[in-house]
């Protein structure tokens, strides 16, 4: 394997996260190790260097890939923070008391890594490893269980508890279930909600079928849907945050989506607060709801003829 295989599979089998086994972390990882395309793993050394004029330097001069320079960055957030919290390398080693953003900053392999790593394809090699995730640890361990301990839980109306991944579009999500629902669709039912990670993480696709509602892989249904049977009113609810609420457009063509669906038709748009809510004012549809989560007991009505109900 060439160099930058063999750092990509050193950084794999330390537990970096995926995202850190990448080409520009490999070479990062030959450039703090002073390592060149033909030097055997045994001869790494320990060289602090910066960003710009080190590392990207050397890879430029010794590897011929050139990284532009607003690329500086993505060396500095996405491979050199996460080498440090994964013991690594140091940063500022030589002088440890620089300011934040000093043109002085610099890294440089970590002794634990720089000893782990001229171990590399040698019979040592397993032993060596295994040493460092035991003094270190695995940071791809330690990233997942953080994510975990930071989902958004979402309890549904029979007890039960989905954990919807990190951000604010989820906690916009499990707010609408338990706090929009509640207020405003009691004893409805939670039909389908969505996750970044996991697009159908809760489906009733029986009763979705049943009142006319074809769920495929090339379903387009909103963040949430609810559903109140007594009255047989179907409430569509967008979670703003990334992507924007019920537009005109939105409806037509969620109208055609839903065109067997008998049932009356609510379309909400959820914001997180006012501020997001005032950004998307102009696209909202007329005859359509506005629910904003720092306010859950209020609702906003695009128009004036009536209040909550179908089209």
């Amino acid at each position: 394997m060439s160099k930058i295989q063999d750092a990509q599979t050193i950084l794999k089998e330390l537990g970096l996260p995926d995202a850190q086994q990448n080409e520009i972390s490999g070479y990062t990882l030959l450039a703090l190790c002073n390592l060149k395309e033909k030097d055997k793993w045994s001869k790494a050394i320990k060289q602090s260097h910066g960003v710009s004029k080190g590392i990207m330097s050397f890879i430029s001069e010794n590897f011929e890939k050139e990284y532009a320079p607003n690329t500086r960055e993505t060396f500095r957030r996405q491979v050199l923070h996460q080498f440090v919290q994964a013991g690594i390398a140091n940063y500022n080693p030589d002088i440890p008391e620089l300011p934040v953003n000093s043109p002085r900053a610099h890294y440089a392999i970590s002794e634990i890594a720089l000893e782990t790593i001229k171990a590399y394809k040698t019979r040592g090699w397993n032993k060596a490893k295994e040493n460092f995730i035991a003094r270190v640890g695995k940071l791809k361990e330690k990233y997942s269980k953080d994510r975990e301990m930071s989902r958004v839980p979402l309890k549904l109306a029979n007890g039960k508890v989905l954990l919807l991944s990190p951000g604010k579009h989820n906690e916009v999500q499990a707010a609408i279930v338990e706090e929009f629902a509640s207020r405003f669709a009691q004893g409805s039912m939670l039909l389908y909600v969505g996750d970044t990670e996991k697009k159908n993480l809760h489906i009733e696709k029986e009763m979705l079928e049943r009142i006319g509602i074809p769920i495929t892989e090339h379903s387009k249904l909103p963040d949430v849907v609810i559903y109140d049977e007594k009255k047989n009113w179907l409430y569509l609810i967008e979670a703003v945050t990334s992507h924007g609420p019920m537009s005109p457009k939105r409806i037509a063509e969620l109208e055609e989506f839903l065109k067997d669906c008998k049932a009356g038709k609510i379309f909400v748009s959820a914001f997180p607060n006012f501020s997001e809510f005032k950004k998307h004012t102009n696209e909202i549809a007329w005859d359509t709801e506005v629910w904003i989560m720092d306010f859950p007991e209020h609702m906003i009505h695009f128009n004036g003829d009536r209040f909550l109900g179908p089209r």
